[in-house]
C-alpha cells in the first residue's frame, strides 16, 4: 500500500491544506508516478469552486503533471520504472468500446478523469491506466511541460480533427492559456496565423508565438476587415462572440472550431449553408494525439510559457490565477 501526500481542499473555493490518503495497492493496469511538477488548468479552478457541481471532498486537484513512474501493475505495457511521463485530463479509460478501439480514448463514454473520478497531481504520487502515461520525448522541457498534457493537446487536436493543410490561413481568438499554446502549434505547422484579441496589449507577445497578422476586436468588433479570409478560427474563450461575425470571417468550407466552454451558441445557418461552411468542438485528445502533440512541440521546441511556484505554495498561485493575470500557465513544483 502506498500512503500518498497532497495538498486538498475540504470545501468549495476552500484553503489547500496537508492531507494524506491510502492509495491501496497498485492495480494491474495501474502506473504510479512520482510527481515533480504540476500545472495548473482553470479546470482545477472551477473544480475547487465546485461550478460543475460533481467535485467531491476532500479534493485533489492537479492533472498537469509530470513525473517518474516508481511503481508498475502486473498487466502494465511500454513502461519501466525511471520512465518521464505526462498525465493530463483523462486518468484511464475502458479500451475496449468502440471509441477506445477506433483510437477515440477521450470519447470514451466510460472515461475517468484523473480529478473527477480520483485524487490528482498536487500530491507527491497519482495514479493512472499505463495507457495514459505519455513518456516525455527528449526535447521537451520537462520543468513546463505541464499544460502540454491538457492545453496544449486541446488546442492541436482540432489541427489533426480537421487535416488541416500547412497552407491554410488560421485565426486564433483569445491570447491566453490556450491560446498562446495555439499560436505556437499553427505557426510550426505552416499556417498564415492571425491572433484574435479584444485589445492590442499583447500583440508583440503573440507576433514572438507566432502571429503573422493581429487583430483587435475592439477595432473592429465585426472583423470586416477579415471577412472570407479564415480556413479555420479556433475559439479559445469562453465568451459570448458575435458568431455571425465569425462565421462571416470564414473562407467558404471553413471551420469555426471552440475548445471554449462558452454557455451558449446563437448563429444564423443561412451564411454556413451557402459558404459550406461549419461549427464545431472538441475536449481535449486521444492518448495517439497527445503521443504525436509531444512529438511535435519536441521537435519545434514548442514550450508553454509559465510562471512557477513550490507545491507548498499552491494557495498563492490559486490567488493568482483567480484573480491575477497568469502569463500563461502555472506550475507547481514538488
Amino acid at each position: 500500500m502506498t500512503t500518498i501526500h497532497a495538498y486538498a481542499a475540504t470545501k468549495p473555493g476552500g484553503p489547500f491544506e496537508l492531507f494524506d490518503y491510502d492509495a491501496g495497492e497498485v492495480g494491474p493496469d495501474d502506473v504510479e508516478i512520482q510527481v515533480e511538477s504540476c500545472g495548473i488548468c482553470h479546470s482545477d479552478l472551477s473544480m475547487l469552486d465546485n461550478d460543475w457541481q460533481i467535485t467531491q471532498f476532500p479534493f485533489v486537484g492537479g492533472h498537469e503533471v509530470i513525473g517518474r513512474v516508481v511503481a508498475l501493475g502486473s498487466h502494465t505495457l511500454g513502461l519501466a520504472e525511471g520512465d518521464l511521463v505526462g498525465l493530463g485530463w483523462t486518468s484511464r479509460s475502458c479500451m475496449h468500446c468502440d471509441e477506445c478501439l477506433s483510437g477515440a480514448q477521450n470519447l470514451c463514454r466510460g472515461a475517468q478523469g484523473t480529478i473527477t473520478h480520483q485524487h490528482g497531481g498536487f500530491a507527491d504520487r497519482v495514479r493512472c491506466h499505463w495507457g495514459w502515461a505519455n513518456k516525455i520525448p527528449e526535447g521537451v522541457d520537462a520543468a513546463s511541460a505541464g499544460p502540454l498534457l491538457c492545453g496544449g493537446v486541446t488546442v492541436f487536436s482540432p489541427l489533426v480533427q480537421h487535416g488541416l493543410s500547412a497552407t491554410a490561413r488560421v485565426g486564433v481568438v483569445g491570447i491566453g492559456g490556450l491560446g498562446h499554446m495555439a499560436l505556437q502549434f499553427c505557426s510550426a505547422w505552416g499556417c498564415e496565423v492571425t491572433a484574435i484579441s479584444r485589445g492590442r496589449s499583447k500583440e508583440q507577445e503573440a507576433r514572438k508565438m507566432g502571429a503573422d497578422h493581429f487583430v483587435a476586436t475592439e477595432e473592429d468588433p465585426k472583423l470586416q476587415t477579415q471577412a472570407g479570409k479564415f480556413d479555420l478560427i479556433l475559439n479559445t474563450t469562453s465568451a459570448a462572440l458575435p458568431w455571425d461575425a465569425y462565421i462571416a470571417a470564414l473562407a467558404p468550407g471553413g471551420v469555426l472550431h471552440t475548445v471554449g466552454a462558452a454557455a451558449k451558441v446563437e448563429a444564423s445557418v443561412s451564411p454556413m449553408i451557402m459558404g459550406q461552411k461549419s461549427f464545431s468542438a472538441s475536449p481535449t485528445g486521444s492518448i495517439v494525439t497527445t503521443r504525436s502533440m509531444l512529438d511535435f512541440a519536441a521537435r519545434h521546441k514548442i514550450a508553454p510559457m509559465t510562471e512557477v511556484y513550490s507545491m507548498s505554495d499552491i494557495n498563492e498561485a490559486f490567488e493568482k490565477l483567480r484573480n491575477g493575470s497568469p502569463r500563461y500557465r502555472l506550475v507547481l513544483t514538488a
